[in-house]
């Protein structure tokens, strides 16, 4: 295993951890602009489908998302070192914050600078929603079409999902099990269909 790309991937996770504030959601954008648009390691479709799979899985959607970054990018090695670089700031600043928790929990200035950093991570949380849904339609498909039923069906129910969660107050574990289940009706009706034209 290539030590350099093992320190870069360390280095990278810890840094990117180090100042990623207001949930687990707004490392994505920071892991997406690092290892698709500078390093080139992971491609945007890829870079999507592990933000799925991050989020739908059990667990913390950060430290998900840099396992998978991780076990891409150079196996198992990589993801013990992707997660133990985005474990290690914040278990740092947790454990210094535990210590003056009181003083920080009072102060009228620290509570000013959180609510503007909530500012800030909505409108970054948007961003990465925004740019994913734009990677979905730019992107040609195999047939060479931007727009296909496949991409539609994924807008219908990336919309579907969230009216459900955000105004119906529909669980999110029974959204995440019926897009699942619906996922792998899709795939064996496409595997069904092919055979038949074979």
């Amino acid at each position: 295993m290539n030590n350099k790309k093992l320190l870069t991937l360390f280095l990278a996770t810890l840094k990117i951890s180090a100042f990623t504030f207001g949930g687990g959601f707004v490392i994505i954008p920071l892991l997406r602009r690092k290892f698709v648009e500078e390093l080139k390691w992971i491609d945007e479709e890829e870079m999507l489908d592990l933000t799925a799979i991050a989020q739908s899985s059990p667990g913390a959607v950060a430290v998900n998302a840099s396992i998978l970054v991780g076990y891409r990018v150079a196996g198992l090695t990589g993801a013990v070192v992707s997660v133990l670089g985005t474990v290690i700031p914040p278990l740092f600043i947790i454990s210094v914050i535990s210590l003056f928790y009181q003083a920080f929990r009072d102060n009228k200035y620290v509570n000013i600078v959180m609510a503007g950093m909530l500012c800030g991570v909505a409108a970054v949380i948007l961003d990465v929603v925004i740019s994913m849904i734009g990677v979905l339609f730019k992107a040609k498909s195999a047939g060479g079409k931007v727009i296909t039923v496949d991409r539609v069906i994924s807008a219908v129910m990336l919309t579907g999902a969230f009216v459900a969660g955000r105004y119906l107050k529909i669980n999110i574990i029974f959204i995440i099990l019926f897009c699942g289940f619906f996922g792998l009706a899709q795939h064996f009706y496409k595997k069904a269909k092919e055979k038949k034209k074979l």
